[in-house]
């Protein structure tokens, strides 16, 4: 959710974990930690059940984007990573890394074209990086790199189903976010770039055998024609349209 407000909250609490970002103006909060304040580009967070308020710094207005989580999908996702309860220890944290991993999520999360497989790498990307450099939790290191060839071999044999990434974790016979670690570091992409390179070839193919954009996105496993330009512009530099017309 999106908020702009100059609202003062009095003390209350939520049944979720929340992660945002001030986008822009500041904020005031008391939490356990005492008061602590947030400008634009800090990452605001709260556990389930804590108590917290919030009011504008200057009496300005200002700006955040937050996500809030249920405990059960937190515990879901974080089960094959960390060992011990899953609890964020600061409020707030001047952290670029997980601003741009929160940031990518909340736009995949209100992009109605984003792909299933997309919204699950960016969901355990946080999560981990959230609890990993903020909560309590003990990451667990298993120290080997696992083999992607067998994820890779899944995407090129299909690549117009849908996929996601437990299904790919279990090819390969490891957690979601070894694979996704290891996927990137050998293949030089995550699990979901490289699905939609062998879409956006698959696409090319069907185009050059006179298909329409619209008949080619849906044969490559987009999710509209739109979604599928923009992919395809991306990587082949024209409009799928003009691609055909050069093919023809």
């Amino acid at each position: 959710m999106t908020f702009v407000s100059d609202h003062h909250f009095p003390r209350h609490s939520h049944d979720q974990f929340g992660v945002g970002i001030i986008v822009a103006g500041g904020q005031r909060s008391w939490s356990g930690l005492g008061t602590v304040r947030a400008t634009a580009g800090d990452v605001i967070m709260v556990n389930p059940g804590e108590i917290h308020d919030g009011a504008p710094l200057d009496g300005a207005a200002r700006e955040w984007q937050i996500i809030y989580l249920d405990p059960a999908v937190v515990a879901r996702e974080a089960e094959e990573e960390f060992a011990g309860p899953s609890e964020i220890v600061r409020p707030v944290a001047r952290d670029p890394l997980l601003a741009r991993r929160v940031t990518e999520l909340f736009r995949s999360l209100v992009a109605g074209h984003s792909d299933p497989l997309e919204r699950e790498e960016r969901l355990l990307r946080s999560i981990v990086c959230l609890f990993r450099r903020h909560g309590t939790a003990k990451f667990i290191s298993r120290g080997s790199s696992p083999s992607v060839a067998r994820a890779v071999s899944r995407i090129d044999s299909s690549p117009e189903t849908q996929v996601s990434l437990a299904e790919l974790a279990a090819l390969s016979g490891v957690s979601r976010y070894q694979l996704l670690r290891a996927f990137s570091r050998e293949v030089g992409v995550t699990p979901h770039a490289y699905l939609i390179q062998r879409r956006v070839c698959l696409a090319q193919r069907f185009l050059a055998e006179g298909q329409s954009p619209a008949q080619a996105a849906l044969q490559a496993g987009f999710s509209d024609q739109s979604h599928m330009t923009r992919a395809f512009v991306r990587q082949v530099g024209v409009t799928p349209g003009c691609y055909r017309a050069a093919v023809a």
